[in-house]
């Protein structure tokens, strides 16, 4: 039985000597197994822990010496072992949760001494200089020769980047990397994402660029990284749409969507409230979504798109008179914001709400309404603007929605009156 961890021996008599301890742990390698006792001559259950300054290792007896164990924290990768003689506390941290918790439960068995032949006990001797060197955090592979097939990866990696592999699906050992916060596939042949991914609790930065990806599921929009993620970049791949649950990824900061074929953006771009970095060059954009008036950013790049000139006499009415009772009711719904979902009203029904327009007087409409562009500033949305066509421009047509008739008309009033100005 063996465990990777950082270990701090604490002397409890130091104190009494009016001494500290150092209080700084050291990569460590401990192991639990049988030693020959040299005052007796028996073979007896030892704790080794070996260090880069001791690979040798120092050897503490178990049976019957420890005094109590600390586990308050060891979901967190924490705990502490008190021994009897010496007097010593043996302090263990950043351990992988389960390999502690059998790590401590072989340790128990062995402190009691009984059904010690079934403990899985190690060959207590020195350790190789590797299995004592810090974790490592940071890992780089841009050449497929290079690339790990029979070993893992470092469980302690925050930063992965492997490029230039020719991947075609991500690998499943990287998705056992719990504390990755920066994942690079840039450069790689990638078609789609597991949604795993998204069981990657710390993931920050996620860079796709370059891949042959088609699909953004709606599961990794579900997904933890909606606490997490704030830098994608999904520039140089083949997809046409987003999901419209894309804008649950609420903490994205910075977002790359260069160089695809998207012919629309997400409908409900401004939930992307801290949204500061936008690029959606190259791509077959001929409108912006209504919510887009409402975003605040940095920098927006939209050169290279098939933007419609606008005119907003040129309208889509889909109104009857009277509405239907059904629109009049969702309306209702989205306006007095009441509580829905599948448990109380049809699924389809919530999907329809999900995609709810709102008119320029503030109020809703679903699926009956007057559709319209207007060309915007982009300026109004964004403090620095990437020209969006050859001829200097920064204006693109944003679709505007109409609840009526009246909304519509007072809406061409306004419009007459500044061309008149």
């Amino acid at each position: 039985m063996k465990l990777q961890c950082d270990v701090e021996v604490v002397n409890r008599m130091l104190p009494t000597y009016g001494m500290k301890n150092r209080g700084k742990g050291a990569r460590a390698v401990l192991s639990i197994g049988r030693h020959v006792d040299k005052t007796t001559q028996r073979h007896n259950i030892y704790l080794m822990i070996c260090t880069a300054k001791d690979r040798t290792g120092s050897k503490y007896k178990i049976k019957e010496n420890i005094e109590t164990f600390f586990t308050r924290f060891v979901e967190e990768g924490k705990a502490t072992v008190r021994l009897k003689e010496p007097a010593v506390d043996i302090c263990l941290s950043k351990a992988d949760a389960n390999n502690l918790k059998n790590f401590l439960s072989a340790a128990r068995l062995a402190h009691r001494g009984n059904d010690t032949d079934s403990l899985p006990l190690s060959t207590l001797t020195p350790v190789r200089a590797r299995d004592v060197e810090k974790p490592k955090k940071k890992l780089t592979i841009v050449s497929k020769k290079d690339y790990p097939l029979t070993s893992n990866f470092p469980y302690s990696l925050e930063q992965l980047q492997v490029s230039y592999c020719k991947l075609s699906r991500v690998d499943m050992r990287m998705l056992s990397l719990k504390a990755l916060r920066r994942l690079d596939l840039s450069n790689n042949n990638i078609k789609k994402l597991p949604d795993t991914i998204g069981d990657l609790g710390c993931l920050a930065e996620l860079i796709l660029h370059n891949n042959h990806l088609e699909t953004f599921s709606e599961a990794l929009c579900l997904s933890s990284l909606q606490r997490t993620l704030q830098h994608l970049d999904l520039s140089q791949n083949r997809l046409q749409a987003l999901p419209l649950q894309f804008c649950q990824l609420r903490e994205l900061i910075n977002l790359k969507m260069d160089n695809n074929g998207l012919v629309w953006l997400p409908f409900r771009i401004s939930h992307l409230s801290k949204l500061r970095f936008l690029s959606a060059a190259h791509n077959q954009l001929a409108l912006l979504p209504g919510d887009f008036r409402k975003l605040t950013l940095e920098n927006l790049d939209l050169f290279g798109n098939p933007f419609a000139h606008p005119n907003p006499l040129d309208h889509t009415i889909q109104l009857t008179f009277p509405l239907t009772l059904q629109e009049m009711a969702a309306r209702a719904v989205a306006n007095l914001r009441i509580p829905y979902g599948p448990h109380l009203i049809p699924a389809h029904l919530c999907q329809d709400l999900e995609v709810a327009k709102t008119c320029d007087c503030g109020c809703t409409c679903v699926n009956y309404y007057i559709k319209t562009a207007v060309s915007m500033n982009l300026h109004l949305v964004s403090h620095t603007v990437v020209l969006v066509d050859d001829m200097g421009g920064t204006d693109a047509p944003v679709q505007h929605h109409f609840c009526s008739l009246s909304c519509y008309s007072e809406f061409l009033d306004q419009c007459l009156q500044r061309g008149l100005r």
